[in-house]
């Protein structure tokens, strides 16, 4: 096979690698285009795994676009979160991926370190051992070990149960939305969890709560509040993002906001809504599937 053949047949995997590393799909369109024209000049028969290698390149590449990036986000304005990326309706079948690019286990990764967060990703996400990690953030295989162990229990003591869509998360979703549209305080409380969030990203370049909102009762009457005040010739798209179904709203046919919608046990527990500007140009790419 080719250097161009090789690549397009781990394209999903290696832009998985860079996005839920970095959490910025531009970031890892850039790091993909600069690791395939350093992996253009690679003698082929000199490399055994071509998953593996082009892994590491994209792997390196993501953990110094990310330590940069964290240098940017301390002067972010407002709640930061990951660029959204639209992921296919059947994308929570693969549930593992799906969990992992929710918005929910995105925030969980910005708590970890950028080593811990990219062995956690390359062992947890898609399972590549000990070793080939260790080739790949430079690390010895025990000291890799240990970091996959300690990022382990950090995640997995914050991490959010996972729902994958369905019939039931569909009707909680449509609930919610007709509650949105009445404006009624009581009705929204009913499909809200007593624990639900709200977090906006508007990056003080769009209107957007400037901190996280949490319980039901503040979270409804922020929606109602919402919905009083419509954007000019708005409409809106059911679409999937992150593995949550999602609402796409537009303005003047130009696209507002993304709100994902997570929810648990019948009701919504989470709602993350993107309308920084800089933060929706790649909402239109569908996230390519992993092999």
């Amino acid at each position: 096979m080719t250097h161009d053949e090789l690549f397009t047949r781990h394209r999903g995997l290696l832009f998985g690698i860079a996005y839920e590393i970095t959490g910025s799909v531009a970031d890892s369109e850039d790091i993909l285009q600069d690791s395939y024209l350093r992996w253009a000049e690679v003698d082929l028969d000199e490399v055994a795994n071509p998953r593996a290698y082009l892994s590491r390149v994209v792997t390196r590449q993501a953990l110094n676009a990310l330590r940069t990036a964290q240098r940017r986000r301390e002067d972010y304005v407002g709640p930061w979160l990951p660029e959204p990326v639209r992921t296919a309706p059947d994308a929570a079948e693969d549930v593992l991926l799906a969990e992992s690019v929710s918005m929910a286990m995105m925030l969980v990764l910005e708590t970890l370190g950028p080593l811990e967060r990219a062995v956690f990703v390359l062992r947890e996400v898609f399972g590549f051992d000990h070793a080939q990690i260790a080739a790949a953030v430079g690390r010895p295989e025990a000291t890799v070990r240990q970091i996959a162990h300690r990022a382990r229990s950090h995640v997995h003591a914050r991490r959010k149960r996972y729902t994958a869509s369905g019939a039931e998360t569909r009707r909680v979703v449509e609930e919610l939305l007709a509650a949105a549209g009445t404006g009624d305080v009581e009705a929204l409380m009913k499909v809200l969890s007593p624990e639900v969030v709200y977090v906006a990203d508007g990056g003080g370049k769009a209107t957007a709560a400037r901190v996280p909102v949490s319980g039901a009762k503040k979270v409804a009457r922020l929606l109602r509040n919402l919905g009083r005040r419509p954007l000019p010739d708005m409409r809106f798209e059911f679409a999937s993002f992150n593995g949550l179904p999602a609402l796409a709203v537009y303005s003047a046919e130009r696209l507002d906001l993304v709100m994902m919608i997570e929810t648990d046990a019948g009701l919504v527990t989470g709602l993350y809504v993107v309308r920084n500007p800089d933060k929706l140009g790649a909402a239109y790419r569908v996230m390519p599937p992993v092999h």
